[in-house]
């Protein structure tokens, strides 16, 4: 059937907001970005080739790949998504992924167990949860980082969770713990692995050593990105980074427990039946619009055949492309589109529930989606990816374009939709930012730089940018 723009799109006054999108402030001669509200002003050279950032603002260097962690095993590399708990006093617990795929050579040098993998020894076996075909264990997993906000410190570091593949982001939970996702879905059959991979797992903020890697089968097998929580419903909401990917929801049988069962479902656009959100050759839809939505129950969600996407796209759930970051608000959610938009340097799309959401009822007052930002220009956004909410109601989104020429930068999105730049990575790899997370009181933004592997602690006048 025909879209009917007129009766799916809701343009509030919101959409006002956005009736400037185009009126961009004029980039510096030479400069890599573009600012559409003044933020906290230009950057400015770090003489260390590492971060520029805008005057007032300091970073500190907390954690690096290739260091010897507290529990004997190296730190490894590929730093991405990461959760920041409150521990008492002045510490919080960093919870880190590390993307590292086994079937990529370099990555398996990169690993807890050393360069020549010499400490694999360490590890307890029964808390490892795959290993290659010869016994070692696969690089991937997540490492617990206690830090002094006081002293401004690292005060522990320890692998947490071991044997997994390409830890990309993850989300935090209500309860206290950090949900890690497998971006994968490798099996026996294609690749060099004992189990099949793409699956969240559990870790607890407070774990003080190897947690026992016991998957979430409910949250489905697919190449996860990133998790959220609505802390009122205890719904999880899911991120796929494929360009045919899909937005996912989990709807708990008991809020707080995702172990227990539970559906797992897909939105769809009410009226517009497998659509695809990305804007790559038609026009779906223009910043501002809101759509009504329908979520679609999904069956045989352990995917062996790895087709999940598919199959939930033929039933009508509408296609996201490359879903990344996803953060929860205020009574909201927000998601990055990595490579949406016409000319796919991506989207922010923003979800607010049904005040039914997951009951029955809840067809009567639908949720709504909205596309908040769309890139126009590289130089403004170019390929959000993990992202975070500010105490403030900024978001705060991590780049990921790979280029040797083009430089990544964390942005800023003010609560009217209008971007900023906040830093620039000019560490010679050029790598993509991850991770971004704030301390709980707001006053520290950690972030990851994922090559060669660092996490960095921002401090600044956070709260005074300029612009609306």
């Amino acid at each position: 059937m025909p879209l009917d723009r007129r009766s799916l799109i809701v343009r509030g006054g919101a959409a006002l907001a956005f009736g400037g999108f185009a009126r961009q402030v004029r980039a510096e001669p030479g400069e890599t970005y573009i600012n559409q509200v003044a933020g906290y002003g230009p950057l400015l050279p770090d003489p260390h080739g590492v971060l520029d950032l805008p005057r007032g603002f300091v970073y500190r260097i907390i954690s690096r790949a290739g260091t010897t962690m507290d529990d004997g095993l190296i730190t490894p590399g590929q730093f991405d998504g990461m959760g920041c708990f409150a521990l008492g006093g002045d510490r919080v617990a960093l919870v880190r992924n590390h993307e590292l795929k086994g079937a990529v050579e370099t990555h398996r040098i990169q690993g807890p167990g050393g360069p020549r993998e010499e400490r694999l020894g360490r590890l307890a076996r029964d808390k490892v949860f795959d290993t290659f075909a010869d016994g070692r264990p696969l690089p991937g997993g997540v490492t617990t980082l206690v830090y002094d906000l006081r002293a401004r410190r690292l005060v522990h570091q320890h692998l947490s969770l071991a044997g997994t593949s390409t830890n990309c982001c993850g989300g935090q939970t209500p309860w206290g713990s950090w949900l890690s996702c497998e971006e994968t879905e490798e099996t026996p059959a294609s690749a060099d692995v004992q189990r099949p991979h793409g699956w969240v797992f559990e870790v607890p903020s407070n774990a003080t050593g190897l947690v026992d890697p016991v998957p979430l089968t409910g949250l489905g097998r697919f190449d996860h990105e990133a998790v959220c929580i609505d802390p009122s419903t205890g719904v999880a909401y899911l991120t796929e980074d494929k360009v045919d990917g899909l937005f996912y929801r989990f709807v708990p049988e008991r809020a707080g427990d995702l172990r227990g069962g539970g559906r797992l479902q897909a939105m769809a656009i009410r009226g517009a039946r497998s659509a695809d959100s990305s804007n790559h050759t038609d026009r779906f839809w223009a910043p501002g619009d809101w759509l009504d939505v329908d979520w679609i129950d999904l069956d045989h969600v352990d995917s062996p055949d790895s087709d999940l996407r598919l199959r939930g796209h033929a039933s009508g759930a509408v296609r996201v492309s490359r879903g990344e970051g996803v953060h929860w608000g205020d009574g909201e959610l927000y998601l990055t589109a990595t490579s949406g938009g016409p000319i796919q340097r991506g989207q922010i799309l923003r979800y607010r529930p049904s005040p039914d959401e997951g009951r029955p009822q809840e067809a009567r007052a639908p949720g709504r989606v909205q596309l908040f930002v769309e890139s126009a220009d590289e130089k403004t956004l170019n390929m959000g990816d993990n992202l975070t909410v500010a105490p403030w109601g900024d978001l705060i989104v991590c780049e990921d374009n790979y280029s040797e020429t083009v430089r990544n930068h964390i942005k800023g999105v003010t609560p009217g939709g209008r971007l900023y730049t906040l830093a620039r990575n000019v560490h010679p790899a050029n790598a993509e930012f991850a991770g971004a997370v704030f301390s709980p009181d707001g006053a520290v933004l950690f972030v990851n730089i994922q090559n060669p592997g660092l996490t960095l602690a921002i401090e600044g006048p956070w709260p005074r940018r300029g612009g609306a």
